[in-house]
């Protein structure tokens, strides 16, 4: 065979190759988190709710205002030319009850992508809680539960039949018992379009006392966080695991880089790790928030060896973003292109930007 005869044989190769690579089509599926900043209702509660109640000025008129915001957000987190799609599976943290998700998910805007909800009530007294949405033609349960993150103020353990079981105290705020309560982490496993997926939502203690003096709580959600991804990975080492929330530290602290062991590299992924994507974003200068003027991502989604890693197949990780338009963006003032948040007497959005990432699937 001659050099131009291989040439000519190389290049039809190559192009057969190419138009195959090509011809690969993908699904895709969104999997978003955002902390929606106070959404409480009306209505007098067992829990702290006196901010967000009439006699303080939030009105059902405000309530409204507030669902009508967030519909118009949640729908068309991670949407565009590629994803035309709204998110299959959301999580949300700052909640008050079960109520206000269903207001939600009956929101004008809403309403057609028929979103089921998944919630359970928290300690913390406020009634801040974390909760699940998903679309139902799209994702379906198969088990869910909260697991308590039982510690005392300096993040040490309780035991689970210590004596802070019994009645709750204020948000966040060690009781006579000294413990934290803070919101539970809510683990929810089912089946995106016939494949397991395990999704754990969190919304880790505050910093209220400063950093350092409140990162042991943190440090301890981190800790709970590795042992529930644990748990799965023990049962199926290839597990898809997605783990999110606002975790009140940035992807560099303690809590997520030891306490879940977050990799900043695909390339570092062994089985059963964990990959955050938005470690590299926070280097290259994105937000979520912005705490005591500078701007940090505390809002995150992690991701497991078994979505991320090179081995992986069926549902795989593909990118991540922040959703941050331009109508979530305070526009003047002492706080202007900061996050246009909420208050009793201006609903408005959220502190927090959406943050998400996307699945594919190639379709054979």
């Amino acid at each position: 065979m001659t050099i131009k005869r291989l040439i000519a044989v190389f290049f039809v190769f190559f192009a057969i190759t190419t138009a195959k690579a090509q011809a690969k089509q993908y699904k895709m599926h969104t999997v978003a988190f955002y902390n929606v900043e106070n959404l409480f209702d009306t209505i007098k509660g067992t829990n702290n709710d006196e901010e967000y109640l009439p006699s303080r000025g939030w009105t059902s008129k405000k309530y409204k205002k507030k669902l009508d915001n967030l519909g118009r957000v949640i729908p068309n987190i991670g949407t565009n030319e590629q994803q035309k799609e709204s998110p299959a599976i959301i999580g949300v943290s700052e909640i008050e009850n079960r109520r206000v998700l269903e207001d939600l998910v009956k929101n004008y805007q809403m309403v057609g992508k028929d979103y089921g909800v998944v919630h359970f009530d928290s300690p913390d007294k406020r009634g801040i809680d974390v909760g699940f949405l998903y679309q139902k033609k799209y994702f379906k349960p198969t088990s869910y539960k909260n697991i308590p993150l039982l510690i005392m103020r300096d993040g040490s353990a309780l035991a689970k039949n210590d004596k802070a079981d019994k009645e709750d105290d204020d948000a966040e705020a060690a009781g006579p018992d000294n413990r934290l309560y803070t919101r539970d982490q809510l683990l929810v496993t089912g089946l995106l379009e016939g494949e397991e997926i395990h999704v754990i939502v969190n919304h880790w203690p505050s910093r209220s006392g400063g950093e350092k003096k409140s990162s042991p709580g943190r440090e301890a959600a981190g800790r709970l966080n590795r042992r529930i991804i644990d748990s799965l990975v023990k049962i199926n080492p290839n597990a898809k695991i997605i783990t999110m929330g606002d975790l009140n530290d940035g992807p560099y602290n303690k809590s997520v880089k030891q306490g879940i062991g977050a990799k900043l590299k695909k390339t570092e992924l062994k089985q059963g790790d964990m990959y955050n994507p938005f470690e590299q974003m926070q280097k290259n200068g994105e937000a979520t928030l912005f705490y005591r003027d500078a701007g940090d991502i505390f809002d995150q989604i992690i991701v497991s060896e078994g979505l991320a890693g090179e081995k992986a197949t069926g549902w795989k990780y593909w990118k991540a973003g922040i959703y941050n338009k331009s109508f979530l963006i305070q526009t003047s003032g002492q706080y202007k292109g900061y996050p246009l948040r909420n208050s009793p007497s201006e609903p408005g959005y959220s502190d927090h930007f959406p943050v998400y990432v996307y699945l594919i699937k190639e379709v054979k």
